[in-house]
């Protein structure tokens, strides 16, 4: 589907103004914001995706920011907006994050950064929520078990470099099920000095959690909860290869 996009240098008014300077900015502010995304080289921006602030579409809001389509160029990028009211100061640390997690190929992928900026790969697809939700029909089965296996397979590389991402206990909104890649999104909240628990939180909540795992029941029969939890017991006392496959082999994956 081709999508509209309308110059950045019509940020200066409503409703993109909203956008650029969410939940509000005063002239200045937007002015400064505005020529900050034209040093980083983003001419437009297209109001489409699946969250709505006002009238306009966006790809997504968070605590920290709000995720847009622009162009750099002709290539179509994801933008995240720094929102006027978050307790982080600048974009950088949580580039900083993305670029650890894209060192083993988690992720959308890093482009640039400014302090209210970060600039990464467009994932065009669904949030893993409402995909599992949405798939039907013959391959279901398939399909579903080869996504999980995915992010299960990026989880246990981001355990094994010291890496939480967090936030996958409410796994939800941070895994996008793309056309052309599956991955894990959203790294603000992200560390490298806490415990990781990336496998055990996503096999948690998408097979024993109260939400998605109803959904996942729906479309393929699960091994018990005790077993589950035994070989996650076991992975958590060692987080090993040899113990990743067990879980793996368990969740029939």
């Amino acid at each position: 589907m081709k999508r509209s996009f309308v110059s950045i240098k019509k940020f200066d008014e409503e409703p993109y103004s909203k956008i650029i300077g969410y939940p509000g900015a005063n002239k200045t502010q937007i002015k400064s914001r505005i020529l900050e995304l034209e040093k980083l080289k983003i001419r437009s921006v297209s109001f489409s995706g699946p969250t709505t602030i006002g009238k306009l579409g966006i790809l997504g809001k968070g605590y920290v920011g709000v995720v847009v389509l622009a162009k750099k160029g002709n290539k179509e990028m994801a933008v995240k907006i720094r929102r006027m009211d978050s307790q982080r100061k600048e974009m950088r640390n949580e580039a900083k994050l993305l670029k650890i997690v894209n060192s083993v190929n988690v992720g959308p992928q890093l482009f640039d950064v400014s302090k209210n900026f970060l600039v990464m790969e467009f994932l065009e697809g669904e949030k893993i929520g409402s995909w599992i939700k949405n798939i039907t029909g013959k391959g279901s089965v398939k399909k579903l078990k080869h996504i999980i296996k995915t992010v299960l397979e990026d989880c246990y590389r981001l355990d094994q470099i010291g890496f939480d991402h967090g936030e996958l206990s409410s796994i939800t909104k941070h895994v996008i099920v793309g056309k052309s890649k599956s991955t894990l999104i959203d790294f603000e909240s992200s560390s490298t000095k806490r415990k990781v628990s990336n496998v055990t939180s996503v096999t948690q909540a998408i097979f024993i959690g109260s939400g998605i795992a109803k959904d996942v029941q729906r479309i393929y029969k699960l091994p018990s909860k005790e077993n589950i939890i035994e070989v996650l017991r076991s992975y958590k006392r060692e987080q090993s290869r040899q113990n990743f496959e067990k879980i793996l082999s368990t969740l029939k994956l």
